[in-house]
């Protein structure tokens, strides 16, 4: 697979058309996110991760998905005001999408592909599950949806000074 992620248009969550091309030569963190969910309170972890790092090339973004428990059964409009009532979230979110199976986003299987989980698996076990992109679009790493998004700091840092 040579697509990388810089190949992918993805629906913001106002419907607008976002190239990741946009998004050439930053940090990313990209994340299966759920409003419902025990992990949710990581949107605040999320959020503060992007407030330290934002000024130096690091961006978060944020891909509702409700495959996993029916934890995110909101519109669109309901996870945007959810999310910054709650969190006061200001990374991009993107509209509702599949990770999983026959209908998930392509960029997903991209990401999958590229950093598979626990004994190669490339399915998404739960909500935030967190890919890391370094400069040049490359995943050089996935994090479980355990990990804090705390714990990812030193990782951040150091692609940022790369």
């Amino acid at each position: 697979m040579s697509q990388t992620i810089y190949d992918y248009e993805m629906p913001l969550n106002n419907g607008e058309l976002k190239s990741l091309s946009d998004y050439k030569g930053n940090v990313l963190l990209v994340v299966n996110t759920a409003s419902k969910c025990g992990f949710t309170p990581q949107y605040g972890g999320l959020q503060a991760l992007y407030d330290e790092f934002k000024d130096d090339g690091f961006e978060v973004l944020g891909f509702p998905c409700d495959q996993f428990g029916h934890q995110e059964p909101g519109e669109d409009s309901e996870i945007k005001q959810f999310c910054s009532l709650n969190f006061n979230v200001s990374f991009p979110l993107f509209k509702k999408i599949k990770v999983n199976g026959d209908n998930a986003a392509p960029l997903f299987n991209t990401l999958k592909q590229a950093a598979p989980g626990l004994l190669g698996s490339t399915r998404i076990k739960w909500n935030f599950t967190k890919f890391l992109i370094n400069r040049d679009g490359r995943v050089v790493g996935r994090f479980a949806p355990t990990t804090k998004p705390e714990a990812l700091k030193s990782e951040v840092k150091k692609l940022l000074s790369a």
